[in-house]
Formats: C-alpha cells, structure tokens, sequence
C-alpha cells in the first residue's frame, strides 16, 4: 500500500482553513526568533556589501591570479539552488505527478529567491556596480558601444533574467485563486483590499479555470527548456574558456545535474523548516519526502559519475597541467585538501544513505543530509574555481586563498536574505496550493 500524499481526516473547507491559518494567526515565537536571526545576518552581509562598494573589491581575498573566487563560487551556488523550483513547478507538472502539490508553492519561491540572492554577486564583482546597465543592449553614453554577444557572461544576463521573469510569472499566477480564497475568509478590510487587488478579480468560474489551466500548462511548456538552458549557459562561463580544467564539454550535463541536486536539497531543508513552524504535517509526507530523496539519489548519481570521468580523462591525457585540477590526485593531498575532502564527503558518500528506506523517509534525517548536500556544493563550485586558478601554468603565479571577513560576510547576508525572503513568504501567503490539493483529497 502506497503511503498517502495526505494525512488526517480532511475535507475541503478543513484544507482551506488549515492553508490560510498562517496567515490570519500571529506569529508564533519560533518564526520571530527566526526571523530575527536572519535580519541580523542580512544587515551584516548588507554592511559588507556597501563597504565593498565605497572601498572597492580590493577587500575581498581576491590577487593577481585568482580573481574569481569567492563570490563566483556564491553565484553558481545560489543559481543551482533556485534550479530545482522550476522543475518541481514545471517538468513534474507536465508529467502530472501529483506529489509536487504541497512541495511546488515553496520551490517557485525558493527559486525567485535564490535567483536574487545570484544576482547580488555579478553585480558587485564589476567593481562599479552603478555601470551595470553596460551589460544590456541599450544605447549608453559612448553611443554606439553595444554588449559583446560572443562573451557567456552577457548569456548569463539574458538567460538568468529570462528564467527569473517567467518563474516569476509562472509562481504569481498559480497563485491567484489562493489569494481569492484569502480575500474571501479574511476579516481585516486592509488586508482585504491587498488580497482582492493581488486576485484580480478571480470568481473561480468554470470559464476562468479553464484559462487558468491553459495559461499553465503554456508556462510549464515555456518553463521547462529553461531548466536546462540556464544552467548549460552558467557552465558556459568554464567550458568556452582554455583555463585547464574548465574546457571540458563535460560541463553542461554535469552542472544541469548538480543544480537539480542542489536545489532538491534546498527544498528539502525548506519544507522541513515550513512543516514545523506552519504545523503543515498533514500535507507534507513521508511519500513527499520519499520522492524527493529519489530525485535527489539519481542526480547525485550523475555527479558522481561527472567526477569519475573528470578524474579518468585528467589521469589518461598524461596532460601535466591537468595534474591540479578541482579533481584529482593533488587536489586530494595539496593545500585545498580540506575543500576536495568536504566534496567527497558530503556529495558522495553521505547522500548513499538515502537507499536505506528509513533514512531517506525520516524527517530529521533528510533534513541532515540536504544540509550537508549543500555544503558539498558549495565547496564543489570552489574547487571548481579556486583550485583550477591557484595553480597556473607558471609555477611563478601559483598562489593560495584566504577569504576576507568581507567575503564571509556578503556570504551570510545573502543566506540572511534568502531566509528572510522566505519567512515573510510563509507569513503573508499560501504555502500549499489550496486548489490543487482538494485534486486529490478523493485519491489518497
């Protein structure tokens, strides 16, 4: 017997009522200390930035040889993480796998979210961050001095803003029936006015949801190659260069597959966090859980199979260039062993636990090991950069690491951000998708 999507004795009216509690109870004294904790960490990281921007990138731990590091690393991290809210949303929508229904609300968030938090770092790497608009084709004051178009990194302005505008889209308009049954419960006349505005008028007519469902549908369409598209494109910004290590066509499956990863693993930590300050434990399931550490399994597999093979072609080219490289014998044993060992630890061997079935359908666990997945991640994109750079072609320009407190602290303050995001989010609008739900009350 298959375990159900929905715990309880539910009905209609008790779905609507348990979804729209949150938002008309006050906040409980876990989500204020929470939230407290995470506005700390976003005016510390927003000091740094302002320090960065008066003083300039000087403060970071960046020299002559590494110039990207640990805000590039920041960057891939934050937009592998806001990869898997489009897939819950779209490619499982498409495929009408009903257990994304009470997990989908989050990830669209989390992706709006995290795509913010990767834009931050671009930004503030130009050094002038007032002269960002160089980087769109519009007409600037050297006239006719356009964007080059050959360069990935003006690709990753059209594709991350492309992705950001239509999740966007795609997570506001899933919403609108949400925000009419909140305009209909609700009792403050303020709030009312909010949530009528934001509803545009919706009535939840037979007409309206037909419309409703052909506009998704079209934006799950839209949605889906951007999956695939964005991530590819951010790997570009490696594999179009002829840094060693970095030129290999490897890249883009490899990166599509440890965003998935990464971003599954976010969403994990999310509900885990959503389920017990909203108390939301009859709509998020061991089922939910189970599929998502499924997902999770499979797109780990893929990244460790990328690491082998970028391991065995650096090991059969007999290219001594190749002999440093984010993974290979000396990243195991120079001075970044720390960061190599973090990588395999927390990408390769902890998330093989997850083909026990009780670890991967325990609450607590699964929220371990995403954290610790996300960790590995992390020091996945700075092996990645760091290592590669550290060790040029000239022994004269190998050089080491250390970040600033400048560097640490931009870090914290977009994970404040994100967090801070995402409480408000929880507070103010519906988590679960009250409409789709009902769907499959009947079915469980």
């Amino acid at each position: 017997m298959s375990t159900p999507l929905i715990l309880g004795r539910n009905n209609y009216t008790e779905i609507s009522n348990s979804i729209i509690k949150p938002i008309k109870n006050k906040a409980s004294k876990l989500w204020w200390i929470s939230f407290i904790c995470s506005l700390m960490a976003f005016i510390w990281g927003g000091i740094c930035i302002l320090y960065t921007i008066h003083t300039g990138i000087g403060v970071w731990g960046l020299n002559k040889t590494i110039n990207w590091a640990w805000d590039i690393t920041n960057f891939v991290w934050w937009v592998g993480i806001g990869h898997a809210g489009t897939l819950i949303s779209a490619v499982l929508f498409l495929f009408r796998q009903k257990w994304r229904l009470s997990i989908n609300r989050s990830a669209e968030a989390m992706t709006i979210f995290a795509v913010i938090q990767a834009a931050i770092f671009p930004i503030i790497h130009m050094g002038r961050p007032w002269n960002a608009y160089w980087v769109f084709p519009i007409p600037n004051q050297f006239g006719t001095l356009w964007p080059n178009f050959n360069s990935p990194l003006l690709w990753d302005v059209f594709a991350i803003s492309t992705y950001f505008s239509v999740s966007l889209v795609f997570w506001f308009i899933g919403l609108i029936p949400d925000f009419a049954m909140i305009r209909d419960k609700i009792k403050n006349p303020f709030k009312k006015k909010i949530y009528n505005i934001l509803s545009f008028g919706w009535g939840g007519d037979l007409k309206q949801w037909q419309f409703f469902e052909k506009v998704s549908l079209l934006l799950a369409g839209i949605c889906t190659p951007l999956v695939f598209s964005v991530h590819t494109i951010v790997s570009f910004d490696f594999a179009t260069s002829v840094i060693k290590g970095w030129h290999s066509t490897i890249f883009p499956p490899y990166f599509v597959a440890g965003a998935i990863f990464s971003g599954f693993a976010m969403v994990q930590i999310l509900l885990g966090i959503m389920r017990k300050l909203l108390k939301l434990e009859n709509f998020i399931t061991k089922k939910h859980l189970e599929c998502m550490n499924l997902v999770i399994l499979v797109t780990g597999g893929i990244v460790a199979m990328a690491y082998i093979a970028e391991y065995i072609l650096a090991w059969y080219s007999k290219n001594p260039f190749e002999d440093f490289i984010y993974f290979s014998s000396n990243a195991a044993i120079g001075p970044f062993w720390w960061a190599f060992w973090a990588l395999i630890i927390c990408n390769m061997i902890i998330p093989q636990l997850l083909w026990v079935k009780k670890i991967r359908t325990n609450y607590l666990w699964s929220f371990l090991i995403a954290i610790f997945i996300n960790i590995g991640m992390w020091f996945e994109r700075f092996n990645i950069i760091v290592l590669n750079l550290s060790h040029d072609y000239l022994p004269s320009s190998w050089v080491g690491f250390f970040p600033s407190f400048v560097d640490l602290g931009i870090f914290i303050g977009t994970n404040g951000l994100f967090f801070l995001l995402y409480l408000i989010y929880i507070k103010s609008i519906p988590v679960i998708s009250q409409s789709e739900l009902k769907t499959i009350l009947k079915k469980n």
